[in-house]
């Protein structure tokens, strides 16, 4: 069985500038509290807490008083940084560049459109960490699409601009902002920002390439990652014979059957090690 790792899986630039935050506070202090998942992948998450990593929600930030708490890549709302200042709380923030720029990006789009009684939407996934962080650039005010399913909360009769998650689909982003374009008589109502993260758009064509060269394809990622998702069905389309791990306990006997090729990629939020343990219970499995 002739096994093969994709060199462009694994951590975005963010990621692993907020692990590597991470792990020095730990070295110093032995503890740290993380507000929500450092990464959308369980196995990394649970490396770190081993190291004195504490993930909390919000609801338990806003009790925390004196210590430090780590922003993740995602980046958070005004209002977090409202209530770390009231409490005292040292934040190490570790919100990804590109997300830091798409947040002003939206903040300005906001304030100029809302002069003209017009609406920010996002196109994102709803409740997803980056995502609330960005509707906080708006009051609250953001629209979240998902799918063209829920393109009727536009209001049609008001100008529009669009913004998009940064790990979102650069072929769904199309679809929607087309959709909506449809949908006015006056275009010049319609603003759109490819605010995609182009290390993210980038995967789908180097996916592309690697699927088409193995037999059956081995995606790992955390089953929280947006991100993961997408690129797992970009996978998928171009081979069929692609399977979704979290971890080696996920690995079937049976998709080796007639294969003499695997190939084992990952989403930006599965790191490397991983990847490399998967490989080697691949090894084991194919030639039992």
């Amino acid at each position: 069985m002739n096994i093969g790792i994709d060199k462009y899986s694994g951590f975005c630039f963010g990621v692993v500038y907020a692990i590597q935050m991470a792990e020095e506070e730990l070295e110093r202090s032995g503890e740290l509290f993380c507000l929500g998942d450092i990464v959308h992948n369980n196995v990394e998450v649970e490396r770190l807490k081993s190291r004195g990593l504490i993930t909390i929600d919000h609801e338990k930030f806003r009790k925390l008083k004196d210590c430090k708490v780590l922003i993740r890549a995602h980046g958070e709302p005004p209002d977090t940084y409202r209530i770390a200042l009231q409490n005292n709380i040292e934040l190490i923030d570790t919100s990804c560049p590109v997300v830091l720029k798409l947040q002003n990006k939206i903040k300005m789009g906001f304030d100029e459109i809302m002069k003209d009684n017009g609406q920010i939407v996002i196109y994102g996934r709803e409740g997803h960490a980056e995502v609330n962080a960005l509707v906080g650039q708006t009051n609250g005010k953001g629209i979240v699409i998902s799918d063209l399913s829920d393109i009727d909360k536009i209001d049609f009769s008001r100008p529009v601009n669009i913004f998009s998650q940064t790990t979102q689909s650069t072929t769904g982003y199309h679809r929607i902002t087309d959709e909506i374009k449809k949908r006015y008589k006056d275009k010049s109502m319609v603003i759109t920002n490819d605010t995609i993260c182009r290390q993210v758009a980038n995967r789908n064509r180097q996916l592309h390439e690697f699927v088409k060269k193995h037999d059956i394809v081995i995606f790992v990622s955390g089953a929280k990652s947006s991100n993961g998702k997408m690129l797992y069905n970009v996978c998928k389309d171009k081979n069929p014979n692609t399977y979704f791990v979290s971890d080696i306990d996920g690995i079937r006997k049976e998709w080796f059957a007639n294969a003499k090729s695997a190939g084992i990629c990952g989403a930006t939020s599965t790191p490397m090690w991983l990847m490399e343990k998967i490989a080697d219970e691949v090894k084991k499995t194919s030639v039992k």
